[in-house]
């Protein structure tokens, strides 16, 4: 097989000019190409007038060496890499390893998701236990939340099966390096799942909340039909480890209800918002230490607004969809702004999981056509803007979910302002052209005081200056929704860079995104691969030591 790259064909191309491309790269006639298939398509619509699609195709050649040695050293014509997915420990179920211990996996988002489906494929039958509910009753209390603003805080955007990534756009892409091709294996699992083949190729899939609690059900159901077992509405409590220093071993976990679970190999795929947890893995000693993330508010334009400036005259075409954009400004204060999550056709939701605090996400359907589009828009911080211990990121979090929820009126209603108004630094009375997406409600308000200054003004100098990026960008009755805190973990609890174990308690697999290794469902989910694998040689190299 041949991998051929940077393909470029116009926008409206039929699929007999995608043929005809091939074999002209290729250097062939018709006969001589046997079948090809799209590997990847992304566009580039820097000439919104003139928007091309680029290909990455895999196509198979009857001589295949013979049009190598034609195309010489032509940096866009090579042997298609091998993508496959090999288990490092394939070798576990003919060894037949059955110690009678358990590898335990806390938290079912994806990260927990890939950890338990790669040991259940490799016969280990792993033990999930998630703190929330199995995703359909999650989805009732969630939506049950939104419509009532009863929070469940054990149910909710952050807890539950699925992870925050369930209410979220779905986004399927990550920038993170990815040589053994993980990013593919996570691709496979989630089509074989119900997601749509497009996932496979297209350069910026997503799926979407509705298919996404599908597909969370059905890997469940893969999980327990390989030998997996889930305990939902558990919540992992304290940690049992054994010795001192060098020699710190997890021994097991104790729940809520006060049941001690034995397990010498113990995930932690918590998510970025298991605040209790983190202070419990603090106070037993676990290395943990304070890390950068962002701060801001959500941002909402007409979609249609944002179609046309990334567009122009191709807004609405079927194969670009609805138009996202990335922007970035470095603020004369020194702090950068940058848009985060930007979700499409989307909607602003309400993401609190700890009563009398208020936090938003941004969320999308598949089909992504909403009225507006939303983004984060945040600010950059360090450990720096939160001296002191290293959950002292933790305490700023909540300091600024409780002053939102208090600019919000304290019924979780979200606290807003038009843009204009924010910039010019007075208080919003009336809603333009906007209509808040965000339910139960946004209450207008000045979203001054519910940042830090730094920030504030950072922000306010930023919006302007988008607008040279994105012509219109900068429109008076945009709307602000205040606050959004959640961007990343605030603390990362740190492992080797070889078995991926803790850093001073063995046994113990920080992973994903609430351990500081992962930031969006694609990369969380790699990164559990890569846990998994790790937990299953150590559990190969422990029973190895006891033959």
């Amino acid at each position: 097989m041949l991998r051929i790259t940077e393909l470029k064909l116009p926008l409206g191309h039929s699929e007999a000019q995608l043929s005809a491309a091939v074999l002209e790269r290729l250097g062939i006639d018709a006969a001589s190409l046997t079948r090809f298939t799209v590997y990847k398509r992304s566009y580039d619509a820097r000439k919104r007038s003139a928007i091309v699609l680029i290909y990455a195709i895999d196509a198979e050649v009857t001589d295949e060496a013979a049009v190598l040695e034609r195309c010489g050293r032509h940096p866009n014509v090579i042997h298609s890499p091998d993508t496959s997915y090999r288990f490092v420990a394939g070798g576990l179920q003919a060894q037949g390893h059955d110690s009678g211990e358990r590898p335990i996996v806390i938290g079912t988002g994806p990260c927990g998701l890939f950890v338990a489906l790669v040991l259940a494929q490799m016969g280990l039958r792993p033990l999930i236990l998630e703190r929330g509910k199995v995703v359909r009753e999650r989805t009732v209390d969630t939506f049950g939340f939104w419509r009532k603003r009863e929070l469940n805080p054990e149910s909710n955007v952050q807890f539950g099966e699925g992870g925050a990534g369930t209410f979220s756009d779905g986004k399927l892409y990550s920038q993170i390096k990815d040589p053994k091709h993980y990013g593919r294996k996570v691709l496979t699992e989630f089509v074989k799942a119900g997601a749509p083949e497009e996932i496979m190729y297209v350069s910026k899939p997503h799926i979407g909340t509705f298919r996404l609690v599908k597909m969370v059900e059905q890997m469940r159901e893969n999980i327990i039909a390989l030998g997996g077992e889930y305990r939902f509405s558990c919540k992992v409590t304290d940690i049992d480890v054994e010795g001192t220093g060098d020699a710190r071993q997890i021994r097991g976990v104790t729940l809520a209800s006060g049941e001690h679970i034995a397990s010498r190999h113990v995930v932690l795929a918590i998510g970025h918002s298991a605040r209790d947890t983190f202070e419990m893995l603090h106070a037993r000693g676990v290395y943990v230490e304070a890390k950068p993330f962002s701060i801001g508010f959500r941002v909402e334009h007409p979609q249609s607004l944002i179609d046309a400036c990334r567009f122009g005259p191709s807004a609405g075409n079927k194969i670009l969809g609805a138009a996202d954009y990335k922007l970035v400004h470095h603020a004369s204060n020194g702090r950068s702004v940058y848009s985060f999550c930007m979700c499409p056709g989307g909607t602003v939701v309400s993401a609190a999981s700890e009563p009398g605090r208020l936090v938003t996400n941004g969320m999308s359907q598949y089909s992504r056509n909403e009225r507006n589009a939303n983004s984060a828009i945040v600010v950059g911080i360090t450990p720096a803007d939160y001296p002191g211990h290293p959950l002292a990121g933790i305490e700023l979090q909540r300091r600024l979910e409780e002053g939102a929820f208090a600019l919000g009126g304290g019924t979780y209603d979200a606290p807003g302002q038009l843009m204009g108004d924010f910039v010019k630094g007075r208080a919003s009375s009336a809603f333009g052209s906007v209509v808040p997406s965000l339910t139960p409600a946004v209450r207008l308000t000045d979203l001054a005081t519910a940042l830090p200054d730094y920030a504030i003004v950072a922000m306010r100098e930023a919006f302007p200056a988008f607008d040279k990026q994105i012509k219109g960008y900068y429109q008076e009755d945009a709307l602000l929704t205040g606050v959004e805190t959640r961007t990343s973990s605030p603390i990362r609890i740190k492992r080797n860079d070889g078995d991926l174990q803790s850093l001073n308690t063995r046994g113990l697999f920080p992973a994903g995104e609430g351990a500081g290794y992962a930031g969006g469902i694609l990369s969380a989910a790699v990164d559990g691969i890569k846990v998994a694998e790790a937990v299953a040689l150590a559990m190969l190299s422990s029973k190895a030591s006891r033959c």
